[in-house]
């Protein structure tokens, strides 16, 4: 039986990576963090059961440590990260103590206590920022990021490259772009427009209220995600890969599929656009481009936009009944 260690188990990807694993008969641990609230929701909402959790805090040094020792895993799978973009400007040493120190404990961990255990990280496409304009992003594309959650990410995805190139060890980047399903955060667009949809259409709420309307992104399905980082480390050689659909949509265009779901075609009386919502260093466009990741491991998406939006539309009118 292989073991598996998560971190961020309890987020969205966390929590479908873990029902992979269990599903392909892994042991599989879960980082819980310290805070006295921890929520399992992700987990129970996908009826995941049988992860042993672990305290630990990606802060401290030496809780990583005891983890590593005490679970000596053949496959690590790091996902624990501030991840909401815009909170990085208000929280930014939070954020680098997180995403960026907290690999780099990781790292040191493996290397001195379980050398042979396999390293993803999850790295992201805000590394790359505006570099390139409206071009496709790919694993050799410059990272020029534009918020401390990028710099931090950027730094955590170097540090990788560098202890796989400099100790030999099995450390693999996952670049991934955005991914959404029914159990994103409720602070991310995506989610925040699903639910406010679905809470439009039951007559509890009026109008949703939103930032940049013409951003445009890359968007999949995690469940479809979280298969790609498993086939990175199921790969005869650590290395880099960018995943993605290689297709851009709009705010504007996800709002137009969230209300068709319940049959609104003319959405303007109910969004609402707040500067408040507007990022200190907007990007404009992050495209993807996923060739190399079907070309060696043979990933590829499965989940068209369409198919995400209603799903995710669906969970939350069922949520809010």
């Amino acid at each position: 039986m292989k073991t598996a260690l998560i971190t961020g188990i309890t987020g969205q990807d966390g929590a479908y990576l873990a029902k992979l694993l269990l599903g392909k008969g892994y042991k599989v641990y879960g980082l819980s963090s310290r805070r006295v609230n921890q929520s399992y929701a992700n987990l129970d909402w996908l009826n995941v059961r049988g992860v042993e959790f672990i305290n630990a805090d990606m802060t401290d040094q030496c809780s990583i440590q005891n983890v590593i020792k005490k679970t000596l895993p053949d496959e690590l799978y790091n996902l624990a990260a501030m991840s909401f973009v815009g909170s990085s400007w208000d929280t930014p040493v939070y954020t680098s103590n997180v995403n960026a120190m907290g690999v780099l404990y990781v790292l040191e961990a493996v290397k001195n206590f379980s050398p042979h255990t396999k390293i993803y990280q999850a790295s992201t496409s805000e590394m790359y920022g505006n570099c390139g304009g409206s071009e496709p992003k790919d694993e050799d594309t410059n990272f020029v990021p534009r918020s401390p959650y990028g710099v931090a990410k950027t730094f955590a995805h170097n540090m990788m490259v560098n202890y796989r190139e400099s100790y030999g060890m099995f450390t693999s980047n996952g670049i991934l772009f955005n991914h959404e399903s029914p159990v994103r955060g409720i602070e991310f667009v995506t989610r925040k427009i699903t639910d406010a949809v679905a809470k439009i259409s039951l007559g509890i709420q009026d109008k949703v209220s939103l930032g940049n309307l013409d951003s445009k992104r890359d968007w999949g399905f995690s469940g479809d995600y979280v298969e790609a980082m498993w086939m990175m480390l199921q790969h005869n050689e650590p290395d880099d890969f960018v995943i993605a659909t290689g297709s851009t949509y709009t705010i504007k265009d996800f709002l137009d599929l969230a209300f068709m779901e319940i049959g609104i075609e003319d959405w303007s009386n109910y969004v609402y656009q707040d500067p408040a919502f507007v990022r200190p260093a907007e990007l404009d466009v992050l495209l993807g481009n996923p060739a190399k990741a079907k070309r060696v491991l043979g990933w590829e998406p499965k989940t068209p936009i369409g198919g995400l939006v209603a799903m995710m539309v669906e969970a939350d009118i069922e949520r809010n009944k």
